[in-house]
């Protein structure tokens, strides 16, 4: 709906000016020195296993800042995808996210080294002598092994960085020239786009976090981690918008209307997340194969059943009864928070499925690590520094795309 008058962008503070760059100095040397410190005391204070530890806290926190990404990325494809209009003020904000990629590629090198020196941490099915003696491995060794698995990290992000650093780059052309062919142009690629990123993200989460446990596997494991990704960058475009705001910037551009629909997405898909997760979890136990069963039972002993248990009432039950009617979607502060809330139950989510793999045949007791907090804030800052740094480049807004007026008169009905 088009009813409500066109607000003139003149009068707004589109840019960042000084605000972002001196946030992505201190987010990248506060990232940087945590991760240095970090593992630092991680060795002094648990030497023994320093590397193993680093590595699963390592992954974990890198999963998590990369379902940001790809959420990013997702939300920038579904909207040229669907020719929307009213998110086109907060595009933009998606865009820079999802330009991440390059950083989170960068970032990614620790698991591969591992991986290609064969550690068999975090991935047992990289250590030859794991595998001569595990007849499973060995049948899934055509799939499973250093040499592919670099391959295919590299498909992923040539994939992922080329769509983000497209849509992103031709957004930005469109600031300066106003040609709506790229418009027509961004749609038509949205669609092999989006069937490319679908591809990817399940075969990456079927790499980095299903293979954790070689001997587990489930064909909607992709569809619940993309699900995940997808509730985290609704949460996190609510927390940026609301933040912008509160600097000064965009104050009349994204108005109640946007967050109400931005809530409606990150509330649709808390929903599909729940599903995707019941399923996933009813199909198994009917079942009742050992060799499914077992993925869940480690994570319904040693305390990690309490962490379920978390997540069953903290993703789920808690925020679908906080979001399920209209007026908290209209409510910045609460929307705000529930976006903080979501986005720990995501962080939460993400833990709950790497660090409870097998370790060394033993199962692990739910506690947090020094390592876990030092490689969350480490590699946070890293991300912050990536996504701040680059919001100061350009307008916050996409200015000249012709969908803008519809966006700042969009209301809900």
């Amino acid at each position: 709906m088009t009813h409500a008058p066109v607000i003139d962008i003149k009068n707004e503070r589109r840019h960042v000016d000084d605000l972002t760059p001196a946030l992505a100095r201190r987010a990248g040397f506060t990232g940087v020195l945590v991760l240095v410190v970090g593992a630092i005391l991680g060795y002094v204070f648990g030497a023994d296993h320093f590397a193993e530890q680093f590595l699963r806290s390592y992954l974990a926190s890198y999963c998590f800042f990369l379902s940001l990404a790809l959420g990013g990325l997702f939300f920038v494809l579904l909207q040229h995808l669907t020719y929307a209009g009213w998110s086109v003020v907060v595009r933009r904000l998606a865009e820079v996210v999802a330009c991440a990629m390059p950083l989170m590629a960068i970032l990614a090198l620790p698991i591969v080294m591992a991986v290609l020196l064969g550690w068999k941490y975090p991935f047992s099915w990289a250590n030859a002598d794991v595998v001569a003696h595990d007849a499973l491995i060995q049948k899934k060794q055509a799939y499973l092994n250093a040499p592919f698995f670099l391959l295919r990290t590299i498909i992923y992000f040539a994939v992922w960085i080329r769509l983000a650093s497209y849509f992103h780059a031709k957004s930005v052309e469109q600031d300066t020239t106003g040609d709506v062919e790229l418009t027509r142009r961004m749609a038509k690629v949205s669609a092999p786009g989006m069937l490319l990123f679908a591809v990817t993200i399940t075969l990456f989460s079927f790499d980095y976090i299903m293979s954790l446990d070689p001997h587990w596997f489930s064909t909607i494991f992709g569809v619940y981690f993309f699900a995940g990704s997808a509730v985290g960058i609704f949460a996190v475009l609510i927390i940026m918008a609301y933040l912008l705001q509160r600097e000064g910037r965009l104050e009349n551009v994204i108005t109640t209307e946007h967050y109400h629909d931005v809530g409606k997405f990150m509330f649709a898909f808390i929903v599909f997340w729940a599903y995707i997760a019941f399923s996933q979890y009813m199909l198994i136990w009917y079942a009742n194969i050992p060799e499914e069963t077992e993925w869940y039972h480690v994570r319904q002993t040693g305390g990690w059943e309490r962490v379920s248990l978390a997540l069953l009432f903290g993703h789920f039950f808690i925020p679908f009864l906080a979001l399920i009617s209209r007026h908290p979607k209209r409510r910045k502060n609460w929307l705000v928070a529930g976006a903080v809330w979501i986005l720990l139950m995501h962080w939460i989510d993400i833990y709950w499925l790497t660090i409870p793999a097998a370790h060394d045949g033993a199962e692990p007791h739910a506690s947090l690590h020094l390592l876990d907090a030092t490689c969350l804030i480490g590699l946070g800052g890293l991300f912050v520094w990536s996504v701040a740094g680059r919001l100061a480049h350009q307008s916050l807004i996409p200015e000249r795309d012709p969908r803008l007026a519809e966006s700042l008169a969009f209301e809900n009905q």
